[in-house]
């Protein structure tokens, strides 16, 4: 099909195109390298299967806005498969009479793939078109108040304008071709049925035009994929490949919102959490050439939900164009020209985080914008002592007596009073250590789940013991903060508590400290099998050991915790035990993995909230108001204590009860629970 001079200009314009794309390529691998630790290739052997399913059936993206993720759909599988369709261009254009996969029934196939994937990709790509630069809904959006990188704001629209163009191009005028060299055999194949449809159109025309204009449309598909190759490496278009290496490569972690121990011991490191850009993980910096700038993570982000200027996504955009503008100073070894809190994130959005891990868990391509988060909070406390002031008491009160509240050990038991509560001194060997945690045994009113659990573990002849004044808070609070050298402090005290008690299995009431005894302490030295109450209460009434008295009332719905359903996935445990108490029960719109977070997260119980529309507790609240329950059952005494306070804004307010205080209601002879709605007052 190319003259033997069409063929040397187009080798030369593809080498050069691949000299530049090259180009961009090494620098960012040099910027990679810049972070850091080093990705583990054993990973991506184990998990190749996986993430080949993952990425064929894009499992990720169809969690949530199915319409618009079945159209980028139709254009992700289309150019997949056009790899080989490509392939078979490059080779039709040198060799006019190879055809690819050969005659009869595989090349008949291979036509009738690229036919049809290429009018999923034109229909897909034009929707996603109309959608982005005519319809533009307000997910596309990101409020002025919210700092994106000014290349950033007028960058999206460009760069996705240059990609669709391109692909709109490089496709259309391959399929126009197509249509051309069908009109030009005869005008039909029923292999081909979409060329074929358009191949009536030039029905007529000359051969020499056809055969001209068949020329012409191998250039255009061909040389816009020459022209586009070298803006390839600085396009959203590079998350084709990163996205896989995401998740390929990406740490193996016991869950979303597990955190590396930093090593204080080794005098010379002299940097503590996360200033400059270069100062991120690899997988840090992977994740800025991953985004698809898709706003998903903003959509789920509590904090951006209530009007705050946190917007993960303008966090992840901002590191991408700094990349696309320093890139190459950096690869070379220099450091950035500015800190993170300069262009990609103000300090206002890093304290309005509520680690509540919805960013990462919903993210299509493995982000991790929380992880960045929690680091340069880290840099703030550690290396520079900028934080709120009120984290100042939680952490007095933590470094003094062990626990946020500031309360001194000898008050750890005074919930249990009148109760039959073990200490491991009086039981050293009990089947269950309950780590009862701060808020259920010095917040008056967690200290309510903490009676009930008790009362529940005592009708089920539990043999269960608890630390009393040898247990300490466990550091959640302080390492979502940043101030990693406090929880490690905090951390290997505790451990070297319960390596001593041995405990053969330790359940808790606070998904926070489940969290944090399942997942941080390993890396302390702390290996334990943990479950939450709900996880326990479940096993009981399973075994039958619990008897429970059904009481007709009031209508029930269920308010997922973070740390327990997202961080933890423990999603029917807490179900199944409220339905075994009060039947059928409504669940909000936003649950399970999409659950909103209560707005104590990430430290946020220990200081006031940022500005912003509202309070992230009081949207939960007025969204468990608005499902007409009467009360919402939680498994988090940080969800009780946060929701309790919304609801005493509220003219008609739903009750908010742990789910163990509602089984305990049904015990045999407890007294009638109250009814109706309205929160219990503190």
């Amino acid at each position: 099909m190319l003259t033997p001079l069409e063929k040397l200009v187009f080798l030369l314009l593809l080498a050069a195109s691949l000299i530049l794309a090259g180009i961009g390529v090494r620098r960012i691998v040099g910027v990679i390298r810049r972070g850091r630790g080093q990705p583990d290739w054993r990973l991506a052997l184990r998990r190749a299967p996986a993430v080949l399913g993952q990425t064929l059936t894009f499992s990720t993206v169809f969690r949530t806005r199915l319409v618009t993720s079945f159209l980028h759909g139709l254009v992700a599988w289309g150019f997949i498969y056009f790899l080989l369709v490509n392939l078979a261009d490059v080779l039709y254009g040198f060799l006019p009479e190879y055809v690819f996969l050969g005659e009869g029934l595989p090349g008949d196939l291979f036509r009738l793939g690229a036919d049809v994937l290429t009018a999923g990709i034109l229909i897909g790509m034009l929707a996603l078109l109309v959608r982005r630069f005519l319809v533009q809904p307000d997910s596309l959006q990101t409020r002025e108040t919210t700092l994106l990188h000014p290349r950033a704001r007028r960058g999206i629209r460009r760069d996705s304008a240059l990609v669709g163009a391109f692909i709109l191009v490089h496709v259309g005028a391959r399929f126009v071709g197509e249509s051309l060299r069908v009109a030009l055999h005869g005008g039909m194949d029923p292999w081909m049925p979409f060329a074929s449809a358009l191949a009536n159109v030039w029905q007529g025309r000359s051969p020499v035009m056809l055969a001209a204009a068949e020329h012409v449309a191998w250039w255009l598909a061909l040389g816009t994929i020459v022209l586009f190759l070298p803006y390839f490496p600085i396009s959203k278009h590079i998350h084709l490949f990163f996205a896989p290496i995401n998740y390929l490569l990406k740490p193996q972690r016991r869950s979303i919102g597990e955190l590396e121990r930093l090593n204080f011991e080794d005098e010379a490191i002299e940097q503590f959490g996360v200033e400059r850009l270069e100062q991120l993980s690899w997988t840090g910096l992977v994740d800025a050439y991953a985004c698809i700038m898709c706003n998903r993570c903003q959509d789920a982000c509590p904090a951006y939900a209530t009007g705050k200027v946190l917007s993960p996504a303008a966090l992840e955009i901002n590191k991408r164009y700094f990349l696309n503008q320093e890139g190459g100073r950096l690869a070379r070894g220099a450091a950035s020209s500015q800190t993170l809190l300069e262009f990609a994130i103000p300090p206002e959005a890093v304290w309005a985080c509520t680690a509540c891990g919805a960013c990462v868990d919903i993210c299509p391509v493995g982000n991790e914008p929380m992880r960045d988060i929690l680091e340069i909070r880290q840099n703030l406390v550690l290396m520079q002592n900028q934080f709120p002031e009120p984290l100042q008491a939680a952490f007095r009160g933590m470094e003094r007596s062990a626990n946020p509240w500031n309360l001194g050990p000898e008050q750890r038991l005074a919930w249990a009073e009148g109760l039959r509560v073990a200490t491991i001194a009086e039981n050293p060997t009990p089947d269950v250590l309950w780590w009862v945690g701060c808020a259920p045994a010095v917040d008056a009113r967690a200290q309510k789940t903490a009676q009930a659990f008790a009362r529940l573990l005592l009708a089920a002849g539990v043999d269960f013991a608890v630390l009393g004044p040898e247990e300490r808070c466990t550091g959640d609070s302080a390492r979502r903060a940043g101030n990693e050298y406090l929880f490690a402090e905090l951390a290997s005290g505790n451990v070297e508590t319960l390596n001593r008690v041995a405990p053969k299995r330790i359940v808790t009431t606070c998904p926070h400290c489940l969290h944090t005894l399942k997942n941080e302490y390993p890396a302390f030295g702390g290996n334990y099998t943990v479950v939450h109450h709900t996880q326990l209460l479940e096993e009981l009434l399973r075994q039958g050991r619990l008897q429970l008295a059904r009481i007709d009332g009031d209508s029930f719905t269920f308010h997922d915790p973070c740390y327990l359903g997202r961080h933890n996935q423990i999603y029917q445990a807490p179900r199944r035990v409220l339905g075994e108490a009060v039947g059928p029960f409504i669940e909000l719109p936003r649950h399970a993995a999409q659950s909103f977070c209560c707005g104590a997260g990430g430290a946020q119980m220990w200081k006031e909230e940022e500005h912003g529309a509202q309070r992230v507790s009081q949207a939960r609240m007025a969204e468990a108001a608005a499902s007409g329950a009467a009360t919402v059952a939680v498994g988090c005494p940080f969800c009780m204590i946060m929701l309790t306070d919304a609801a005493k804004e509220l003219p008609e307010a739903p009750q908010v009860r742990d789910v163990a205080e509602i089984l305990a209601d049904r015990l045999p002879g407890t007294p009638a629970p109250p009814t109706g709605s309205g929160a219990p007052r503190l």
